[in-house]
């Protein structure tokens, strides 16, 4: 089968890759429709690492996906326990939590010691026409979804995570600072929750435009006005009851401190280039801040769907590109560069 493979950085190369095999018991077999580009896929692409884990030998990335069960093992129970059959539509949760260690056993799957994940060194992702994964990551979608929006459940379910974690409120304020796919996602679950007035900052204007259309009450691209200032001036010089990070996890993060009102929360969904977090100590500890980093989600694609299948949230206008799996360099090379006005690139297969 063909395949997309990082070599190393900015080397991602369209190959023949043996073929997964027929799925073994509580395992299903996914003929692949569509893969996203993430922002964390970019951080490997860019730099053949993401974190501290480095790609030590070609790897099939991607981690946003939807398709189609092609076959099931025995016992094949998906994301619902409910019996998994052929001709499934599905989207596939990227991560597979082992359900045994402390974290799992607490609650807290997404935080699993043993956590298998498509395309994070060394496990296989989702760029190839056929992907075996376990039965239990499949979350059958209703014809109302398509495939572009069945992909975008995932970065809906990370969204919505950082919402769990935000603790959002009917009438607290909220800024969100990057409209990227994650923070497009969280501006509108934070609608939905009733936050309000909601703020959202990014450096490129169509992002910006596309928040308003969301329902942002202001945003500000935050290399032409001082995103807190703005802030201070919008609540009468109040700030934030929230703010979340969910761009590249640098002066944004000093910028969303800066916002909070006293006692404030702050939700770091971003990831930095650097492996690294600055924060201004003295504005933090003098407003008792409290720091919370999102790790993916929990258990988040039945409420994503529901959100999805009501039109409560839209995913469709998030997809700007698609490309086929043998340009699926490019698909990558764009968003790394954020050409074209890109928000989310797909891959078709």
């Amino acid at each position: 089968m063909l395949a997309a493979q990082l070599h190393g950085p900015a080397d991602l190369r369209i190959e023949e890759v043996p073929h997964p095999g027929p799925p073994g018991p509580g395992e299903a077999l996914v003929r692949v429709r569509a893969v996203g580009v993430c922002g964390s896929d970019l951080h490997t692409f860019r730099h053949g690492k993401i974190g501290e884990i480095r790609v030590e030998r070609p790897l099939i990335v991607g981690h946003e996906f939807a398709g189609v069960v092609e076959a099931v093992g025995l016992e094949a129970l998906d994301g619902e326990f409910r019996p998994l059959e052929p001709g499934t539509r599905v989207a596939v949760d990227p991560a597979q939590p082992c359900g045994h260690c402390e974290p799992c056993e607490r609650g807290h799957p997404n935080l699993c010691e043993n956590l298998k994940f498509c395309g994070l060194f060394p496990d296989e992702g989702a760029l190839c026409q056929w992907i075996r994964v376990p039965a239990r990551t499949c979350f059958p979608v209703p014809p109302e979804i398509d495939d572009a929006e069945a992909v975008m459940l995932e970065p809906l379910g990370v969204a919505i995570h950082a919402a769990d974690l935000a603790k959002l409120r009917v009438a607290q304020s909220v800024a969100i600072l990057g409209a990227g796919p994650i923070g497009l996602c969280i501006l509108q679950v934070a609608r939905l929750s009733g936050s309000d007035p909601i703020f959202v900052t990014d450096k490129f204007p169509w992002r910006l435009d596309l928040a308003r259309r969301l329902g942002a009450t202001k945003a500000w691209n935050c290399d032409e006005v001082d995103p807190v200032e703005a802030v201070r001036q919008a609540t009468g010089g109040r700030g934030v009851d929230v703010a979340i990070e969910a761009a590249w996890c640098d002066r944004s993060l000093d910028q969303a401190a800066g916002m909070l009102v006293m006692g404030g929360r702050l939700v770091v969904a971003g990831i930095s280039d650097d492996d690294r977090m600055s924060l201004k100590h003295s504005v933090a500890r003098r407003k008792g801040l409290s720091i919370l980093m999102v790790r993916r989600m929990k258990h988040a694609y039945p409420r994503a769907i529901r959100l999805a299948r009501s039109g409560a949230v839209q995913l469709g206008p998030l997809v700007t590109h698609r490309f086929p799996l043998q340009e699926a360099g490019e698909a990558f090379a764009l968003n790394a560069d954020y050409r074209d006005g890109v928000v989310k690139a797909l891959v078709e297969l």
